[in-house]
């Protein structure tokens, strides 16, 4: 056996969703357009605070971004079941190349203004509305529900290896060729999904041909999460984390600017040390070593999470900062997979999309709210004692729904038992 072939073995039994071929072109064409994501991720949030130098307006971005989310997610999760997801997604990320495209284009005129960053925010928040619960319920139309795990923690291992290039990439061409470079990247990154689409043939589609009234149908999937106790729990997990202690997008520029005294090549490297350390969790949990995936597993994760947040708030050093933030990547990113992974696995199919708009919804939807307290927080107090508020309230909101739903999750999935 060659060495080729070694590897090749060796990767299809550490992660079994690889030997999916439909599996393999989405996540092709994803792994190049996610690096084009950071790069513009980096620049977005450092072009707007040199513009403005106000926290509270780099808050607002997420408020802009996050909104639709908050409005609109329950709606998408019922178109998410009525259409295939395929050309869903090829309609979505062709959105997303456009207005990368337009963001790249305002910065090479010079006639850049924050309000511009801001709707270009919002609109690409709300095709995100729609892609986001369409991607995570597409997984298991490309390889089954035996793989689903697998296929969610390599999803997560490209996100996180694009969070390590992306920023460090970004960061150069930021320093050295200005935003638009970053925008323009990542706007040409989004031809590769679109090739990655198109190479996907013969999937199981999953689409509900027989619906009702949309706002009948959004009753329905809400009466189902709140029926399914492993689902709710793991929703309101999202909820507390997501909106409290997933807001570092917010600190992170401040905290690099006027704690640490560093540059844009300073602030990369702080967000891919988040990267790096989310990397970690995600091929730990993708190879399935990752034990279960009931409650107690999750308060564990959320509690390391604010721990490291909290830490964060007493930390000077630049070289001690990249070490906690990527304690905080590792633990926020195991969270985020342990929680999809436990909806999914509990979630009928007849359900999964209108099921991933509640994720959707309690993931990235009250992300507004976080960010809004979050940058006022920021602008006010400081960046550290903001990390410690995050931090602190996270663990005593997970520690409190830990305590009054002790014993409602009788039927939590562990991966191990899975056929």
């Amino acid at each position: 056996m060659g060495i080729y072939d070694y590897i090749k073995n060796r990767a299809l039994f550490s992660f079994p969703a690889l030997k999916h071929k439909n599996f393999r072109c989405f996540l092709s064409g994803q792994s190049v357009s996610l690096i084009g994501t950071w790069m513009q991720k980096t620049a977005q949030q450092w072009v707007i605070y040199e513009i403005t130098k106000s926290p509270f307006i780099l808050g607002l971005v997420g408020v802009f971004q996050f909104t639709p989310m908050l409005l609109f997610s329950l709606f998408a999760g019922v178109l998410v079941d009525r259409f295939p997801k395929k050309k869903l997604l090829m309609v979505t990320q062709s959105i997303q190349m456009i207005q990368a495209l337009a963001l790249s284009v305002l910065l090479w005129s010079g006639n850049i203004q924050y309000w511009h960053i801001l709707i270009m925010a919002g609109i690409l928040g709300l095709v995100n509305t729609f892609d986001m619960p369409t991607r995570q319920s597409f997984f298991i139309e490309l390889v089954g529900k035996e793989d689903l795990v697998s296929a969610i923690g390599l999803n997560s291992t490209i996100v996180n290896v694009a969070r390590i290039i992306g920023p460090a990439i970004g960061g150069i061409l930021l320093a050295y060729f200005g935003a638009a470079v970053c925008f323009l990247a990542n706007g040409l990154s989004f031809i590769f999904v679109l090739i990655g689409l198109h190479r996907i043939k013969s999937y199981n589609i999953n689409i509900r041909l027989n619906y009702k009234n949309i706002f009948r149908e959004i009753t329905d999937g809400l009466t189902y999460v709140f029926s399914n106790k492993v689902i709710l729990n793991a929703v309101l997990s999202m909820l507390i984390v997501g909106a409290i202690a997933m807001n570092t997008d917010v600190i992170m520029p401040v905290f690099a600017i006027e704690v640490l005294k560093q540059q844009a090549d300073g602030y990369s490297l702080m967000l891919s040390a988040m990267g790096i350390g989310s990397l970690v969790g995600s091929l730990i949990f993708a190879s399935g070593k990752e034990g279960g995936f009931g409650k107690r597993r999750l308060y564990q994760c959320a509690m390391m999470l604010s721990i490291f947040l909290v830490s964060t708030s007493f930390t000077h050093n630049y070289y001690l900062a990249l070490f906690s933030l990527a304690a905080v990547g590792l633990f926020s990113m195991t969270f985020m997979a342990l929680v999809n992974s436990t909806i999914q696995l509990n979630t009928s199919d007849e359900y999964r999309g209108r099921v991933m708009g509640v994720y959707s919804l309690v993931f990235t939807g009250v992300t507004p709210v976080g960010n809004f307290f979050t940058g006022i927080g920021t602008q006010k107090y400081g960046p550290n004692i903001t990390f410690f508020i995050c931090g602190a309230l996270s663990a005593v909101f997970m520690t409190l729904l830990f305590v009054t739903r002790r014993g409602k999750c009788s039927h939590e999935v562990n991966v191990r038992s899975i056929p």
